[in-house]
């Protein structure tokens, strides 16, 4: 895999100390890791001492001091910051300023309500950042099989290009998947008894099986396209990704292959500005982020790979 021209530069690392905030750590340093050079990876690791706790600052910085040591150990250059607030509105405030390459954040923190699968600051943080972000889940894990998610899209074509560029460790498995739409083969007769117009019942000869067959296949064929497309963007970086082509409820669907295939990390792209000049999550990306079981990145924009 070619490792001269990751767009990876900069990473903003979220840590409050929990499991979660420990293996994106460690997940950080396996990035760095596996760059063509290590401190070409440049981390600035961020805390967040909540306004409630301020004279608990001692214990916030502990984090951020095993954070530097993790990746200070592999020569990845770090710097911490650990400044007072809200959590959420300080790391999308760091991001603004900073414009890094990548967000990783624990999927939940330290004072996560038991239970929960997403905690509510890496929840504002998904929803808001103007960059990509990562959700890393506990326990650490490294990343050895990676699904790849491709719907056509622009933002999804923009999360293959982000995929083809990561700086995964060699040997890296890869999956690429696209879900057909849910379109149940309806027979003439089952429309005849289902379907009615102006009371009465719609004529059956209207919808032919060969039509049926034939916009079955039209879909089949959009969506091995959109494989293909997605696929010669990452052979371009030398990857080899094993294809799936599946038909139903989108999120459903990936979220199985998730658990079938024992999926490390899923890449996924997301919706990109709507009219109030927010950044959004289209709703299969929201279920991605809260469900799946493992952990999650998504591309929230277009990059400008830095070379």
């Amino acid at each position: 895999m070619n490792t001269s021209t990751k767009p990876v530069h900069q990473v903003l690392l979220a840590v409050d100390g929990s499991e979660h905030s420990l293996a994106a750590v460690k997940t950080v340093r396996d990035m760095a890791l596996a760059t063509a050079h290590c401190s070409d990876c440049r981390v600035k690791v961020l805390g967040v001492l909540p306004i409630s706790e301020g004279s608990n600052y001692g214990m916030h910085l502990l984090p951020l001091k095993e954070a530097e040591r993790i990746l200070g150990e592999h020569g990845v250059r770090a710097t911490s910051d650990l400044i007072q607030g809200y959590p959420a509105e300080v790391i999308l405030a760091q991001a603004e300023t900073m414009r890094p390459d990548l967000i990783v954040i624990g999927a939940k923190g330290l004072r996560a309500t038991l239970g929960i699968l997403l905690g509510g600051v890496a929840q504002q943080v998904v929803e808001h950042a103007c960059c990509p972000v990562m959700v890393i889940r506990s326990p650490y894990r490294r990343i050895n099989r990676v699904l790849v998610v491709s719907d056509g899209s622009e933002f999804s074509h923009k999360a293959v290009e982000f995929a083809a560029k990561f700086p995964f460790i060699a040997g890296t498995d890869f999956h690429l998947l696209h879900v057909l739409p849910p379109s149940p083969v309806l027979t003439p007769e089952l429309l005849s008894r289902i379907w009615t117009l102006s009371d009465e019942a719609v004529d059956p000869t209207l919808f032919t099986t060969r039509e049926i067959e034939a916009e079955v296949e039209s879909t089949q064929a959009a969506g091995q396209a959109i494989l293909d497309e997605a696929n010669q963007i990452l052979l371009t970086e030398g990857i080899k990704a094993k294809s799936a082509l599946l038909q139903g409820d989108a999120a459903t669907e990936i979220i199985q292959y998730v658990t079938d295939k024992q999926i490390d990390l899923l890449i996924a792209g997301s919706r990109g500005l709507n009219t109030m000049q927010s950044w959004l999550l289209g709703s299969v990306s929201r279920k991605l982020v809260h469900y799946a079981g493992c952990s999650v990145l998504l591309v929230k924009r277009p990059m400008s790979v830095r070379v």
